[in-house]
């Protein structure tokens, strides 16, 4: 069997959320599946791949613009492969008879606020189409799927739930060295809570910011921690880097944009605590990183958070500030809360895998490629 993949967010020079996702499963699939050939669709040859085997054909093919409603779509009509995958939202306009897509979420539409006019008009087009036109849909929790249900009444046989995994360098590091060489690295300064995701508003940074402000009042500890927000900038990230300042702590919360992959790890280990007091995830993949690393989390009790937080993690309103900034007190003021929160913390990640993604995701391509 020919599974052709659009693979185009592996030639991104700077991964997040659906570009780790990409990266990850199809290295998790090259491991696991021996059997079928795939052609990874391209429109730049990319810098760096995943370990593949020789039955994964890189097919880079340059086009100017519009690459997957222009090029990829030439390609399926000239050469279509028996199932197309494709990782991420948005189908192209001209697909293989069976495709298979993965929908992140639907959080333009809860906060179209959170993007530019083209990006909604792009994504409320597409995501629909893609969901009408998909023979099947991977959605990544269970929020994802009663959002399909809910605004474009997606069939419920039609829509497979598959959690993300976690690589297995997001681990508890003994060797505190790693860590402080990484913490130099970005000027941190232990203590520190920390927040790791693209500076928009869709990730509640300027209330994140405001509850610390007001947590800072009950730190019991003689030296406080500081806040540091990691992530590229993002839309409208220049009016929630002037919060801090506005409220008097820019010395207490520091920006050290994007973090290597390879140093994620080590900032989550050497965290106090991960805050993540998000307005709309579809999965929120660095709360499973950073519980795999033994690291207390904080998160929002909306969309798919609860179910990757399961127990393992405080819940708060994100729209309420006072109730996130009383969760920063407790987790900075309670050892016994963070002690417990490291442990629970660790058991549940210990059960989400890339290889379990993978196996999951193998069964519905074939599955889908013989309907």
């Amino acid at each position: 069997m020919q599974i052709g993949v659009d693979a185009s967010r592996l030639a991104v020079q700077v991964r997040t959320g659906t570009e780790h996702y990409s990266w990850e499963l199809l290295r998790a699939l090259g491991q696991l599946d021996q059997h079928n050939n795939y052609v990874l669709y391209c429109n730049r040859t990319p810098s760096a791949l995943p370990p593949l085997p020789p039955t994964f054909e890189l097919r880079p093919m340059p086009f100017p613009r519009a690459w997957s409603h222009g090029r990829l779509s030439l390609e399926m009509l000239l050469h279509p492969p028996d199932v197309l995958f494709v990782p991420a939202h948005a189908l192209p306009l001209v697909t293989s008879r069976r495709s298979v897509v993965t929908i992140h979420d639907l959080g333009f539409l809860y906060h179209p606020e959170a993007h530019t006019r083209l990006q909604r008009l792009y994504y409320r087009l597409f995501t629909r189409l893609s969901a009408r036109r998909a023979t099947h849909i991977i959605a990544i929790s269970e929020a994802t799927k009663h959002d399909l249900q809910r605004f474009y009444r997606t069939p419920d046989d039609k829509v497979s739930v598959i959690y993300h995994g976690v690589h297995a360098r997001f681990r508890p590091i003994a060797e505190r060295e790693i860590v402080i060489q990484a913490l130099a690295r970005y000027g941190i300064v232990a203590p520190y809570l920390l927040f790791v995701s693209t500076v928009q508003p869709r990730k509640n940074v300027a209330r994140l910011i405001e509850a610390f402000a007001i947590a800072r009042h009950s730190f019991a500890g003689v030296r406080p921690p500081t806040l540091v927000l990691a992530g590229k900038r993002g839309w409208l990230s220049e009016q929630i880097e002037r919060r801090a300042s506005e409220l008097g702590i820019d010395q207490d919360v520091k920006f050290v944009g994007y973090v290597d992959d390879q140093d994620l790890p080590a900032l989550l280990n050497g965290a106090l605590a991960y805050v993540i007091p998000s307005l709309y995830e579809g999965f929120g993949m660095t709360v499973l990183e950073a519980q795999a690393c033994g690291t207390p989390v904080l998160a929002s009790n909306t969309s798919s958070l609860p179910e990757v937080v399961g127990d393992a993690g405080l819940l708060v309103d994100p729209y309420d500030v006072q109730a996130i900034a009383d969760g920063i007190a407790r987790l900075v003021n309670d050892e016994e809360l963070r002690m417990s929160l490291r442990e629970r913390g660790l058991r549940h990640a210990a059960g989400w895998t890339w290889e379990r993604t993978a196996r999951e995701t193998l069964t519905v391509l074939e599955r889908t490629a013989v309907l």
